[in-house]
Parts: C-alpha cells; structure tokens; sequence
C-alpha cells in the first residue's frame, strides 16, 4: 500500500495508467458496455462507478492539449433520454481537474465501440447510467 493513492485505483490501473503514452486512450465503461468483447487490455473494476473511477485517475492522468478532444462520449442513440445525467457529472469532473477542458467529442454508438477497441485499455465498472461511459485520451507532464 502507498500514501496518496485513492483505494478505487488498483495497482493493474495503476500499472496500467503509467504504461500510458502521450495520446493512448483509456475507456471507463459503464455496466452494459461490451468491455471483454472490445478490449486488447481489460481492468476490472468491479463493485465503482464511473464518477469516483474519473476522480480518482484526473488526480494522476493529465487529459491532453494537443488534440482537439481530450474525452469523448457516446452519442445517445434516437429514442433515448436526450441528455444523460451523467454527462453533467462528468464534465463537473474534468473541469474540476482540469481548467483547460474545452469540450467532449461525441461518437456515434458503433463507432465508440471500434475506437474502444484501439483504446489501450478498458476498464469495466458497475456503472449503471445509462451512457456512462467516457474516453480519455492521455497528455504530457509538464514539470
């Protein structure tokens, strides 16, 4: 165990974070997203939420800045509630870590299931919101 380090990051996403390049992506998938079908790497985070997950990684995981999306978002398909709750959640995160946020890539459904499967991992969590799902992409440190 070491100082710092929230409880809800495991040492497979710790590993997995570090491992991580500039531009490599990270997907948090909710409960009902397709993680073991789509992931070269999967992390198991069984038991969380997608929100504490996003908090815990933002305190180590710089978005990136070159890019013109940092994070992406699957579209809600027509029919479906036109905005998901857990969106606002999400972008109060990242905003909180991050000041520079501009906005979120949307992705239509298909496609975020073949972006996910270049993702360098996925990590499936208990996530029940619906389109609870977000991609991270990976920037620099600058220190």
């Amino acid at each position: 165990m070491l100082k710092g380090i929230p409880k809800i990051i495991s040492p497979e996403l710790m590993k997995i974070l570090l491992e991580m390049g500039h531009g490599d992506e990270i997907v948090l998938a909710d409960g009902n997203f397709p993680a073991a079908a789509c992931a070269k790497r999967i992390i198991r985070s069984d038991g969380h939420g997608v929100i504490k997950l996003l908090e815990a990684i933002l305190k180590f995981f710089p978005l990136d800045h070159y890019s013109e999306f940092s994070a992406s978002l699957m579209k809600v398909v027509e029919g479906d509630a036109a905005v998901p709750t857990i969106w606002n959640a999400f972008e109060e995160v990242i905003r909180t870590a991050d000041t520079d946020f501009k906005s979120f890539e949307m992705i239509d459904r298909f496609d975020f299931y073949e972006r996910s499967k270049k993702a360098y991992a996925i990590v499936a969590t208990s996530e029940s919101a619906l389109y609870g799902n977000i991609i991270l992409k990976k920037g620099v440190v600058a220190e």
